[in-house]
Parts: C-alpha cells; structure tokens; sequence
C-alpha cells in the first residue's frame, strides 16, 4: 500500500479552527494511512456497503457500514444503534486498534481527552452522492466529540449552526483530512455537498468517509 506522504519528513499537519469546538485536521493521518486502509477493506469484506432506507422510505445515495461496538442503522421503523448487522445477523466488525487510535489522537487536537469511540460509521460516496444537513443527536453521550476521517475524492463539508435554517458554510476535504466537533459545536447541522467525478490515485472513484461516535 502507497504512502502518499512518504519522504515528507517534518510534515506536521495544519489545524484550521471553524467554529468554537471545531477545527479541521489537514492531512492529520498520513502516517498510518497503509494500515488504515487495509483494517478499512477488512471491514467491508465481513460488512459489505449497503444503501439504507430512512423512516420517510428514502434511499440513501451514500452507500453505508459500521464498525465496532455498535453499528448505526436505518429503516422504516427509525433511526438507531444496534450491535448486529441486519443484514448478516452477525456482530459488526471490532474496531481495529488504528482507527481507535487515529479518532483518539485527532480528539486531543480539539482538546476532547480520552475519546473512546464504541461506533465507526463507514460511508462510501460515488459522484452525486451527497448527505443532507443534519445533527448527529442519536448518541446518549452528547459530551464526546464526533471525529470524521476523509479517504479518497476531495468533498464539499457544509458546517452550519444550531438551527437548521443557518446557512452553512463550506469546506473542502482532501484525502487525510480530519473534522472534530463538540462542546459547542456538538448539535451543529452538518452535511456533505454532491461529489464531483473524479479518480483518486489510492481510492478510485470514490470518498470514503469515517465518523467516531462514542454512543454511549
């Protein structure tokens, strides 16, 4: 597996301050890309992709696994974190020791100590696919922090406010970018603006996207 990072010695990732609570970690993982994206195709063998259905019956055009402790899930009946795959009847996959680590590290750059994630949401998006603006509210614990890992084609991250009538503002996210949000921050309406086409030299058509929660 390439480094894409490799020989760049002294390179220390730049920390972007958003909002109060939120910051975006450039190019945060570069060091333990290899083993990252090989734990990540692990996963989605035993938990392949799959699109959900939300409670109004909508499809989502982001294609979706999970894993670790628990797994968030989707359908008629609503929103919710479960620790056995639906589609399988089996547990998810156990989070391996990188991403707990890289979400652990990336935390403490907010200034959210001895983050323990119990979820890794695995989203996969294709050109169009795009996730509207919304909270993540599922989770018991709201004082963790939400830390989300890029793979793959640059995206369009929309950070907005409290309300869902706040105008968002954008970001763009390459590969080896890391948003933290919480304390303030932890409510605020967020989403990912339509994928432009394109070919990443590691990841092929695609973003993949990893969101820690710690649930519970």
């Amino acid at each position: 597996m390439t480094d894409l990072f490799a020989g760049m010695t002294g390179f220390l990732p730049a920390l972007e301050r958003i909002a109060d609570g939120a910051l975006l970690l450039r190019g945060f993982f570069a060091a333990t890309e290899p083993e990252l994206i090989a734990d990540l195709r692990a996963i989605v063998k035993q938990a392949p992709f799959r699109h959900m259905v939300t409670p109004g019956g909508h499809t989502m055009s982001v294609a979706m696994t999970n894993c670790g402790a628990s797994g968030w899930v989707t359908d008629r009946s609503g929103y919710r974190y479960d620790h056995i795959d639906p589609v399988s009847g089996q547990p998810w996959p156990a989070m391996p020791p990188s991403f707990r680590d890289l979400a652990r590290r990336a935390a403490e750059q907010g200034g959210f100590d001895h983050f323990a994630p119990r979820a890794c949401l695995i989203n996969r998006y294709v050109p169009g696919a795009k996730m509207s603006l919304h909270q993540d509210k599922d989770e018991l614990d709201l004082g963790a922090p939400i830390v989300s890992v890029s793979l793959g084609l640059p995206a369009t991250f929309l950070f907005g406010g409290l309300q869902r009538g706040e105008t968002p503002r954008k970001f763009r996210l390459d590969h080896g970018d890391i948003a933290v949000w919480g304390g303030p921050s932890r409510l605020a309406f967020h989403g990912v603006a339509p994928l432009a086409d394109g070919e990443h030299p590691l990841m092929g058509p695609q973003r993949i996207n990893l969101t820690f929660r710690k649930v519970a």
